[in-house]
């Protein structure tokens, strides 16, 4: 059963993928679309073989760039929605904050790390981090405010501090937010990673991928592209199943 349940959740998805890769194969091939304006898939799959050893190379700068901003933003954002989410008045305290924080764009930002940090792999980190942050320590809040206050007021009045309803109550309901955050999260700090290598940096899938730019390899571009799609699905995925295991009670009724 569990099997074919792979089979299913699979087969789909990469059917689909085949199918468009054909389609974009024909039309590339079949209107003689030249090289630097759009590559056809088998010219970045042979790029991908050719080019091996720098794409992965600097997949692995950008892999772990991206996977500490991550922890970093899982961590500090869980802490910062639990408070913010602890009381009406925190909430409408920091809130705005967030916000406001959270709209300047990251692009604007990376030069002043740059300049703070210089060139490497930190302002990468940094950039991950801020782009990630914000959507966790917002659904986080939201699941404990949300919290049923039926539920609270029972609990208050069996003798529940507010300690023991957040902990008992508040955190549990809230981690279906929590992880449904994570998965948004996870391609964001993709996104904030290679921004960053693209602005300034040594190494990385941007920085790779603007090198490439600038000496017409459209293709290495292109293939710089695939391979950051196939790690944020890898990472996607992964998020997924801790989701499942820590959050299986909150999708029994998808799973009828």
């Amino acid at each position: 059963m569990q099997r074919n349940e792979i089979l299913q959740n699979v087969l789909p998805p990469l059917a689909f993928t085949v199918i468009l890769f054909v389609i974009w194969e024909l039309i590339c091939k079949g209107f003689a679309i030249p090289l630097t304006i759009l590559p056809a898939p088998s010219d970045i799959f042979i790029a991908l073989w050719q080019y091996r050893v720098p794409i992965a190379e600097n997949s692995w700068v950008t892999l772990w760039t991206t996977l500490v901003g991550f922890l970093l933003a899982t961590v500090g954002g869980l802490l910062l929605g639990i408070a913010v989410g602890w009381h009406k008045n925190i909430y409408s305290a920091i809130y705005p904050v967030l916000v406001g924080f959270n709209s300047v764009p990251k692009v604007a930002v990376v030069p002043i790390l740059i300049l703070w940090f210089g060139l490497g792999e930190i302002p990468a980190i940094i950039t991950a981090f801020l782009i990630s942050f914000f959507p966790i320590v917002v659904n986080v809040a939201t699941g404990l405010a949300t919290t049923n206050p039926e539920l609270e007021d029972v609990l208050r009045a069996l003798g529940a501090s507010k300690l023991d309803i957040m902990r008992k109550v508040g955190i549990p309901g809230a981690l279906p937010y929590f992880f449904g955050s994570l998965k948004v999260a996870i391609t964001l700090a993709f996104v904030g990673a290679v921004v960053s290598e693209t602005v300034g940096a040594n190494k990385g899938i941007g920085k790779l991928m603007l090198d490439a730019q600038a000496a017409f390899q459209v293709q290495i571009v292109f293939a710089g592209l695939l391979v950051l799609a196939f790690l944020g699905i890898i990472l996607y995925v992964a998020t997924a199943l801790v989701e499942q295991r820590f959050t299986g009670w909150a999708f029994r009724g998808q799973n009828r």
